[in-house]
């Protein structure tokens, strides 16, 4: 009975610590989506404060500042996509499979540059922990993403500035006929998603890990979009789905005690992704006009 309760124990405090990035990059994702404008540049925004985040930690020898530095650069690169997209009427997908290859490429080219290279950063100072009853050990960044979930909660469904960005993801001409400024709310929507991502992958980096490695976010971007849709596009639905996920994750560590395939086992968290996709999508109502460019009158 103790072994079974300390498996249980292991692969819940391992489901909530892999699931705190991917809720991380739901949460951000959501505030884009609301805009109507697809997140598919997730990816590129957690491997871009990943990297951000471990260097700035590398030079400075301070995680809290390497954090900072992983926020507002994911936020840069998502803006730069929102500007792709907002700006310039750049096909969504096609802009943020853009932004995800140059995230990738840029990243490995940085790597090489700074530290000499192509496999990972040297070994950096981390966050620090906080040990809970059942749970153990759990990191900082766990109270922040609750915070910031609830927060966007109030803020996307009880307040002014809300109710313009979900009227834009439905609606973005009739907002616009309503002296609404919907570039601005979507440029700050696109903001908040990057900052939410960078943290995301700040975390793997600085918390998680202790060093940074050629593309360490692993498609964990997509997976958080797949959250998004389990989540019903709601910050606290993203809670849940992230743990989900999680358990999705920690449960190939767990099952590497028994003998099966290591390729196998890697597979389960984008087999949960694939099932989501195919079988949730189909009950979510999504923002009307998400993914649609709509040109300027």
């Amino acid at each position: 009975m103790a072994e079974v309760m300390a498996v249980i124990q292991s692969i819940l405090s391992s489901a909530i610590r892999m699931g705190v990035p991917l809720a991380l990059g739901a949460l951000g994702g959501i505030y884009s989506s609301r805009a109507g404008i697809v997140a598919m540049g997730l990816e590129g925004m957690m491997l871009t404060g990943a990297f951000s985040a471990t260097y700035f930690t590398y030079v400075t020898n301070n995680p809290w500042i390497g954090l900072l530095g992983g926020m507002i650069s994911g936020m840069l690169i998502a803006l730069l996509e929102g500007i792709l997209i907002i700006r310039f009427k750049m096909d969504q997908v096609i802009g943020g499979v853009g932004i995800n290859l140059l995230a990738l490429g840029g990243t490995n080219l940085l790597m090489q540059v700074v530290w000499d290279n192509r496999g990972k950063s040297p070994l950096v100072p981390t966050l620090g922990k906080v040990r809970l009853p059942i749970l153990g050990n759990v990191s900082i960044i766990l109270a922040l993403l609750i915070i910031a979930a609830v927060a966007s909660w109030v803020l996307i469904y009880k307040t002014s500035w809300g109710l313009r960005l979900r009227l834009i993801g439905e609606n973005p001409i009739e907002a616009r006929s309503l002296g609404i400024n919907t570039k601005k709310i979507q440029y700050t929507a696109t903001a908040l998603c990057g900052l939410l991502s960078g943290l995301a992958g700040a975390y793997m980096c600085i918390d998680q890990l202790d060093f940074f490695s050629r593309n360490v976010t692993a498609g964990r971007g997509y997976i958080a979009m797949s959250i998004d849709i389990l989540g019903r596009y709601n910050p606290l639905g993203i809670l849940a789905g992230g743990i989900l996920f999680g358990a999705a994750d920690a449960l190939q560590v767990v099952l590497q005690k028994f003998d099966i395939s290591g390729q196998l086992l890697q597979i389960i968290p984008y087999m949960v992704t694939l099932l989501v996709i195919v079988f949730a999508v189909k009950h979510v109502k999504a923002p009307a006009s998400l993914g649609k460019n709509v040109e300027d009158e």
